[in-house]
């Protein structure tokens, strides 16, 4: 089902379209069909790869910036992986776009906003590997001084369904009853916090490495130019919103 899922994903990106629609209107020998056929994977290219568009439609998805309260505390901090990516090769691993996530949690510790941190992030990866991404994790946390005896892990975890599912147990064997605040990417929290709140944990969403937050108010560049990038938070909105209608649907969310 992990690798099925991963599958699925794949035929979701708009790029994987754009490219099968325009072998196709290579290939037709029909020249009108042709024609048709390479015309609507350019128009298709545009829209996805424009910057307006995306904001235009995952602004009201994509969970809004939060400021806490001074004083205002919780009993833990779960943090969600997907901010390490893994060099099987040179068996090393390393802080990707995501970390945004990571530097919020040591900085919520620090400033008393939590008193624990719990880790959950295991490998996603469809070739397994010993590598689990809590573990590192954890070790950098220690290195900015978050004492070790503060932050439980969860290395098992391939998905953000296993995430809730660990994460709860964690939480019952150690009488943690919240509330937790749930730090994740502003994008990947609409459907955690579902799956979390159905475990029946009392979460509170923290969002982190903003997708429609992050305008330079230059409208040339975040308006019209055409954006690879863009491309790629298509693929994200994609997932995270087809993921959040499949655990609807089967009852996990």
């Amino acid at each position: 089902m992990f690798i099925l899922g991963k599958l699925f994903l794949l035929l979701l990106r708009p790029l994987i379209w754009i490219a099968i629609i325009f072998l196709l209107g290579i290939i037709s020998k029909n020249p009108t069909r042709k024609k048709r056929l390479v015309l609507a994977a350019f128009l298709m290219l545009i829209f996805f790869s424009n910057p307006f568009f995306f904001r235009l439609l995952a602004k009201g998805y994509e969970k809004k910036p939060v400021v806490l309260a001074k004083g205002e505390k919780y009993q833990a901090g779960i943090l969600l992986g997907g901010f390490v990516s893994y060099n099987v090769k040179k068996d090393q691993a390393y802080f990707n776009e995501s970390s945004d996530r990571f530097i919020e949690t040591a900085l919520l510790y620090k400033t008393g906003h939590i008193n624990k941190v719990i880790v959950s992030a295991g490998n996603g990866y469809i070739v397994k590997h010993n590598f689990q991404e809590a573990s590192f994790a954890k070790d950098r946390l220690v290195e900015l001084g978050i004492p070790a005896q503060d932050i439980f892990t969860d290395g098992l975890s391939r998905n953000t369904y296993q995430n809730a599912i660990n994460t709860k147990q964690i939480c019952d064997s150690l009488h943690f009853t919240g509330p937790f605040l749930l730090i994740s990417s502003a994008i990947h929290l609409p459907r955690a916090e579902a799956l979390f709140e159905k475990q029946k944990l009392n979460v509170s969403s923290y969002p982190c490495d903003f997708i429609t937050e992050n305008i330079s108010n230059n409208f040339w560049e975040d308006y019209l130019v055409p954006s690879s990038n863009t491309l790629y938070n298509w693929d994200l909105f994609i997932k995270e919103i087809s993921g959040l209608i499949i655990y609807k649907i089967i009852g996990r969310a």
